[in-house]
């Protein structure tokens, strides 16, 4: 299994998953399907599924177009997202395949919007697998709760993405890195991973490089939202539970003018 990311617009992030055996290829997110299918050709590969995370016109925006210049593209998203362009709904535990090695779990995570999905992908043994969260978990954030709450977006997180393997690659909907470390700082200004992760998004962002993958295990030692399950997180932020203590760092984070 191979990945690429394709940046669009101004800060997306759209991915090509390739199945190296059969050079098949899924896309995460096309909103800018030419780009996309560019993309495909440069790596001599065929595109065959849409992965849509969420109904946001900067994820599923492409997925029309896309059908038009890929005649005959498979399109998932949500089974109650209301995804633009959706051929195949689908809801939590749903699999596909991509050709013959890769395999795609699709896990319901909703807050951001009520049918985000997230796609957990996996391939041969050895391999670490990669989870394709769209703007529910950002590298040391999470999206804003449009249609959903604290209760969800804990679920989502903590529970759903957080027991996935430690070494799962994370792959956001956006470039939002270096702000959300600021933040995250902010919360817990001593902890040391978080200021080490920051300089190494800073030198990554200055030399025009992208801040993912992260990894779960990453995530619980910098993500502000996710740490809200630990108690001493909670206390600061005056909290008695890890969803209050979610919900407050979120409403700090609105009002943060970092």
């Amino acid at each position: 299994m191979k990945i690429y990311e394709v940046p669009c617009l101004g800060d997306n992030y759209a991915y090509l998953i390739i199945d190296e055996t059969t050079k098949e290829a899924a896309v995460v997110d096309p909103v800018e399907p030419q780009k996309i299918v560019n993309t495909a050709k440069q790596h001599d590969v065929l595109l065959k599924l849409v992965l849509t995370t969420h109904h946001h016109w900067d994820h599923a925006g492409g997925n029309e177009k896309l059908k038009q210049l890929v005649p005959g593209i498979k399109v998932y998203g949500g089974s109650i997202d209301n995804v633009k362009g959706c051929t195949d709904k689908v809801e939590n535990g749903d699999k596909i395949s991509l050709g013959a090695n890769v395999n795609i779990l699709s896990l319901h995570t909703p807050c951001h919007t009520k049918g985000h999905i997230s796609y957990y992908v996996t391939s041969k043994e050895g391999e670490d697998p990669a989870v394709f969260t769209g703007d529910t978990l950002f590298v040391a954030g999470c999206g804003k709760f449009f249609e959903g709450t604290a209760e969800q977006m804990h679920e989502s997180l903590c529970v759903t993405l957080g027991s996935l393997p430690k070494p799962t690659r994370v792959y956001c909907g956006h470039e939002y890195t270096v702000k959300n470390l600021q933040f995250a700082l902010t919360v817990e200004p001593n902890n040391v991973k978080i200021q080490q992760k920051l300089s190494w998004a800073n030198q990554q962002r200055q030399a025009g490089l992208p801040t993912i993958p992260s990894t779960i295990e990453e995530e619980w030692g910098t993500n502000p939202f996710m740490r809200a399950d630990l108690p001493e997180l909670q206390e600061k932020v005056g909290q008695n539970s890890a969803v209050e203590a979610l919900g407050e760092i979120r409403r700090m984070k609105d009002s943060w003018r970092g």
